[in-house]
């Protein structure tokens, strides 16, 4: 195990990412434009001012599909099943997104990054709009939509939190994470500020809150003047710092602020910078940080120095300052050290009262890191493998006489059977235990449209639900609970049908087939529920015999019609196995069940017409 949110922060710092980045801001926070482009290079910087508004002019969070986001954020808006609650994003940025987009400059600037190397950045509410351009690209690019930039990087510095949870998982479930570097000073309060509920907050502090951000302003327009013309006294650095704190710890547990970060968040001291993109741990890290010992540093200065920050990280970089690493004695391996520098770098030091807090957060990121956990689920996928491969095994066995379905609901073949039994319990517990982290943020938000997951379940529904169906019937459940598809069915089928029926056309290549016709017969019934129906057609069948009521006996005709139909299409498109038409098997025998039933029928018409 290794802990490297510290080693991608020495990275960051030691490439001139983050000094041109800041360069173009001040030069956009000094202009009179909403946003300057200068070409460095092969890249096009594109920086955004962030002296148009203030973040505390609107904290309220709207849908990002208001006055026409619906088309401009697609990919957002779109999400389907868990992930279809409305995207919410701060109000204030969207509109002037908004009125930027509907600006002839930014026409000029889509033809101008088109096909480029494109590096986005802004500084306080600049980083917000910065970010939203850098959405509606993402976007563009998912889609047919104007030209969008070849590569595309969002760097903010200072900047307030964009949107709520939804546009966190948005974003993760489109891996574009990578695309957004947040770049946070330890004690700056603004990328915390939206964390709390500024209703809330005591009107003399709204006062001194709004009097430091216009002089953030003035600063930031004119950087001539170095240091910021207001100052906050003793008193009101004590209670603004206690506000802040109190309320960004309780963000972590209660979520009463609607806002939650987005993309890699880059924390950082004067010893250096961490990478963190999960963001529970970010908001947890914002606070633990913003709380440790700020030394000779305020938080006047933190908001507008981002410039001497990144110099200074930079520095200790290239000049190899080694980062003190206070170990305790007990604590010696690699990743503990690792641990150790990460906090080192975000600004906390062992004695901090939060630092074992601290240790104990990252150390806990390493267990429920998404990506590691499906990694281990994919390991654990090839060890239950072999129980997948025994039921296919025990499938081709029983083709011949009555299908597989029906030799485990009679148990011809008592010990094989209950092997059977046994892999098919084994099987439904490691894809409840998927389900269960996916349900719990344990796994990435885009799982269920990679393709190896996706086709590994449904390979799973189709050879595995008709045991389940089997014994649903062997169990003789249907006469207490009634018909598996309306009763029976386990909730991992409902999710699996979900993951393939809204899957990418390039995640289900598999169904590819659909637009061929089979020159024979499928490996495995295309409906995994076929044998339910098959099932219900059948009780169909045995009521219709005893049924004297001519309006019920119809409608009994008309399910029965209508399964016979729908099997017909299957058999005749050869989605079905060959099981299904074994000698012995139950669709063979309501075959010949249906057969008698119409014969009857039929002379009993005779002999009525004869009369």
């Amino acid at each position: 195990r290794f802990e490297t949110s510290h080693v991608l922060g020495a990275l960051l710092a030691s490439s001139p990412l983050l000094a041109q980045a800041w360069s173009h801001c001040t030069h956009a926070n000094a202009s009179n434009s909403s946003f300057v482009v200068e070409h460095h290079d092969d890249t096009v910087y594109v920086a955004f001012s962030g002296t148009q508004t203030s973040a505390l002019s609107s904290s309220v969070a709207v849908p990002i599909s208001t006055g026409g986001g619906q088309e401009l954020f697609a990919p957002l808006v779109g999400g389907k099943g868990d992930d279809a609650q409305p995207v919410l994003v701060q109000a204030a940025a969207l509109r002037l997104f908004l009125s930027l987009y509907n600006s002839s400059e930014f026409r000029l600037l889509v033809s101008e990054t088109g096909s480029r190397s494109v590096v986005l950045t802004g500084h306080s509410m600049g980083g917000c709009v910065a970010s939203l351009v850098a959405l509606h690209f993402l976007c563009s690019s998912a889609g047919s939509g104007s030209p969008s930039p070849a590569s595309l990087l969002c760097i903010t510095f200072g900047s307030p939190l964009l949107g709520d949870d939804a546009l966190s998982r948005a974003v993760l479930r489109e891996r574009w994470s990578g695309r957004f570097c947040h770049v946070v000073a330890q004690h700056d309060i603004m990328p915390r500020l939206l964390l709390c509920p500024l209703n809330s907050m005591p009107p003399r502090l709204v006062t001194s809150v709004t009097d430091l951000m216009q002089s953030w302003h003035f600063a930031v327009r004119y950087p001539g003047f170095s240091r910021p013309s207001f100052r906050l006294s003793d008193d009101q650095r004590t209670e603004l710092h206690r506000f802040v704190g109190v309320h960004v710890a309780a963000a972590e547990q209660q979520q009463k602020s609607p806002y939650r970060p987005f993309g890699n968040h880059a924390l950082c001291s004067a010893e250096g910078a961490a990478c963190i993109d999960d963001p529970l741990i970010v908001v947890k890290l914002l606070h633990l940080t913003f709380m440790a010992d700020p030394g000779s540093s305020s938080i006047e200065e933190q908001h507008i120095s981002y410039g001497d920050l990144v110099a200074e990280i930079s520095q200790n970089v290239l000049s190899k300052k080694r980062i003190r690493i206070e170990e305790e004695p007990t604590r010696s391996s690699g990743y503990s050290a690792g641990v150790s520098m990460a906090l080192e770098a975000s600004g906390i030091r062992i004695q901090d009262m939060g630092a074992a807090e601290a240790r104990e957060c990252l150390e806990t990121r390493m267990w429920r890191r998404p990506n590691m956990n499906c990694a281990s689920l994919a390991i654990k996928l090839a060890k239950v493998t072999p129980c997948r491969a025994q039921i296919e095994w025990y499938k081709t066995l029983c083709d011949d006489d009555m299908g597989y379905y029906d030799c485990f609901k009679h148990r011809k073949a008592a010990k094989r059977d209950a092997k059977v039994n046994m892999n098919r319990i084994k099987l439904g517990h490691f894809w409840d235990g998927l389900l269960a982290k996916l349900q719990d943020n344990e796994l990435p938000h885009d799982f269920h449209r990679r393709s190896k997951w996706v086709n590994a379940a449904q390979f799973y529904k189709l050879l595995v639900e008709p045991l389940d169906i089997a014994e649903y019937y062997r169990c003789k459940l249907h006469e207490t609970r009634g018909h598996y598809l309306p009763h029976g069915r386990a909730r991992r089928y409902e999710v699996f049908d979900r993951w393939w029926n809204e899957g990418e056309e390039e995640v289900r290549e598999a169904a590819t087939w659909k637009k061929k016709k089979r020159s024979k017969f499928a490996g495995l019934t295309q409906d995994s529920c076929f044998w339910a129906k098959v099932e219900e057609a059948r009780e169909c069948v045995k009521r219709a015999r005893a049924e004297k009521n001519p309006a019920k006996l119809a409608k009994l005709w008309d399910s029965v019609s209508g399964f016979e139909g729908f099997a017909n299409r299957l058999i005749e498109r050869k989605e079905v196995s060959v099981d299904v038409m074994a000698p012995r098997s139950s669709y063979s025998l309501w075959v010949e069940e249906v057969k008698e039933l119409k014969l009857k029928r039929a002379s009993s018409v005779l002999v009525g017409v004869e009369r």
